[in-house]
């Protein structure tokens, strides 16, 4: 601002003090310039444990964390997660679509992943035989794994061996040589033990394949859905019985598909969040224990 060219020579120092202080506090009127803000760097991770909890289940599938999973490190899991790579996962066991089931399980499976960890590629690969049982599974196995370098495998395992009457040490070894076998190549392993039915809920053969799954998870520290005492909770707990999860010959109809595949995803979910946080696993006694029967 010029100074007025009448201003007698005696107040021009006065003038100019004047405009100086009022150009300064028009400039400390001026809001400070804002930094712009850089976008956070994208970090996948699993979920927090209030993430992982019973929201993750539709209402028709919740059922009580001591009747559903054991718990155990997934290191192969958790380094995909770290090195921002899809998580490859295969399914083997033979399990299939009943009558009114919308989708396969694998589809189901890889949705509900997915799901459950934001952010996440997750590729479900199915090789499940109907009928297979855990020897048959075993001799496919090693070809399947050269083939799709899995990082997890989800065994649905036992039901097929109990219902053919296979002897009880020949699918124990069986089942704990292939685990074994698995974890060997640095690829987890999540074990699901057999369907439930009433009809078979008094077979103590039925049961000790059920025991033997649950002590061979134990015994190898491996994950386990406990699908035999989840769907005897929801069978009893629908006041439907077992056909509303279950449908012709055995097979799971699309709810049945549905929760074992949330079932399936939370502990999978809540194992990475163990391992996370340096929990110690479930214990082997509550993997071991026998299935109670009716």
């Amino acid at each position: 601002m010029a100074l007025p060219q009448t201003a007698p020579p005696g107040l021009r120092p006065l003038l100019v003090a004047a405009l100086l202080f009022a150009a300064a506090s028009a400039r400390a009127e001026e809001p400070a310039p804002q930094p712009v803000p850089r976008p956070a760097p994208t970090v996948i991770s699993p979920p927090t444990s209030a993430e992982a909890g019973d929201a993750s289940l539709s209402p028709e599938c919740r059922v009580p964390g001591s009747q559903l999973y054991t718990l155990a490190k997934l290191r192969a899991v958790k380094a995909a997660l770290k090195e921002k790579r899809p998580v490859r996962v295969l399914s083997i066991g033979g399990i299939s679509a009943g009558l009114g089931a919308s989708a396969t399980y694998p589809v189901k499976l890889e949705t509900a992943l997915e799901r459950s960890l934001p952010d996440v590629d997750v590729e479900v690969e199915a090789r499940g035989l109907q009928g297979e049982i855990a020897s048959g599974a075993a001799e496919r196995l090693r070809s399947m794994v050269a083939e799709l370098e899995p990082d997890l495998v989800v065994w649905q395992v036992g039901t097929h061996d109990a219902l053919a009457r296979v002897e009880l040490s020949a699918f124990s070894d069986a089942l704990d040589d292939t685990v074994r076998w698995i974890k060997s190549h640095d690829i987890d392993v999540v074990l699901v033990d057999p369907q439930y039915t009433a009809s078979l809920a008094d077979d103590a053969y039925y049961n000790d394949v059920v025991r033997t799954v649950r002590e061979i998870a134990a015994r190898e520290h491996v994950p386990l859905v406990q699908r035999y005492e989840a769907m005897r909770y929801l069978a009893g707990r629908a006041d439907k019985g077992e056909g509303h999860m279950l449908g012709r010959q055995f097979r799971l109809n699309d709810l049945g598909l549905r929760c074992m595949a949330e079932h399936v995803t939370r502990a999978i979910t809540l194992s990475l969040l163990q391992q996370e946080g340096g929990s110690r696993e479930a214990p082997a006694q509550q993997a071991g224990q026998p299935a109670p029967s009716r």
